[in-house]
């Protein structure tokens, strides 16, 4: 029983923190100057009467209080309102705009984490300098590269040099940008654990047997090293909200980030708040996952 109280407490402080996040974001949202009346008026001559008649229809004329328990009421219950701008639910734009991003997130960490464990435990079995080389090359060009300089530099190379892929909607290329980053940031980190791990008794007793170099790396070493590997991957989902962001924006695809930045524009704060609230709480919950699963898998944590 002792062993979850440690998973409890990471629970009840992922909703703390979940709780907190939704909060900032309304308060940061309301404080900001104008409002989307002051943007329809400016694109279309709203007289004063009719700007004040629309912001009592919107409901943003109430006090913050009221606002923020009525947008909080109606979230709990998947209902996020409508946008302020067009007027249809923001529900039905999130779930419109939630693959493409699952999708590039995902698909990119899939990649980097693939390319990654192969690169380390590769180098770990054969103990390689080329593969040494290419690893720290790779954990160089996480660092010194910036996704969105590589995107717009892939860009106008294969998109407007060559004409290989198109400008706008290029997920292909989006996801080996991303990918390539992801492996980046863990391969370096996870070589050097696979490395210490090589060194423990159990992983001796295996070699001592006689097993393939390459047996003993994925069946003895690299299950050592998943407590290493799950905190990387924590870390590495965290950063990927920044990157698919900027992918999103940079490649013209319709994700949570285009829409929460379409949302900025345009003052549309329900579609601000639904779009940031989904992002960040999907951070915490991955995060709180990520901890948990550290902790039942590896004791010393609890």
């Amino acid at each position: 029983m002792r062993r979850y109280l440690p998973v409890a407490a990471t629970v009840i402080r992922g909703a703390a923190q979940a709780l907190g996040i939704v909060f900032l974001i309304f308060l940061l949202c309301r404080v900001v100057p104008g409002d989307v009346v002051d943007v329809l008026g400016l694109e279309g001559g709203l007289t004063a009467d009719q700007a004040e008649a629309m912001r009592r229809e919107l409901g943003i004329d109430k006090s913050l209080v009221d606002q923020f328990l009525d947008w909080s009421g109606g979230m709990l219950q998947g209902e996020f309102g409508r946008s302020l701008r067009y007027g249809v639910p923001v529900s039905g734009m999130l779930l419109h705009a939630l693959p493409v991003s699952a999708m590039l997130a995902g698909g990119s960490f899939a990649i980097g984490l693939a390319l990654a464990l192969v690169l380390a435990v590769a180098a770990t079995s054969t103990r390689s300098t080329v593969l040494d080389v290419a690893i720290n090359a790779l954990n160089i060009w996480s660092i010194a590269a910036p996704t969105f300089c590589v995107g717009f530099i892939g860009i106008l190379v294969f998109s407007i040099w060559l004409g290989w892929l198109p400008v706008l909607g290029g997920v292909g290329m989006a996801l080996v940008i991303i990918g390539l980053d992801n492996a980046g940031q863990l391969v370096k980190p996870l070589r050097e654990e696979l490395r210490e791990c090589v060194s423990l008794p159990h992983v001796r007793t295996a070699r001592a047997k006689g097993l393939a170099p390459m047996q003993v790396a994925v069946a003895h070493v690299l299950p050592a090293a998943s407590p290493i590997v799950l905190a990387l991957s924590g870390i590495v989902l965290a950063n990927l909200v920044s990157g698919t962001i900027t992918m999103e924006v940079l490649f013209g695809l319709p994700g949570l980030g285009s829409l929460a930045l379409n949302a900025i524009h345009g003052r549309d704060y329900p579609v601000i708040m639904a779009a940031i609230t989904v992002i960040s709480v999907s951070l915490v919950v991955i995060n709180t996952l990520v901890d948990i699963i550290a902790r039942l898998i590896d004791p010393r944590m609890s």
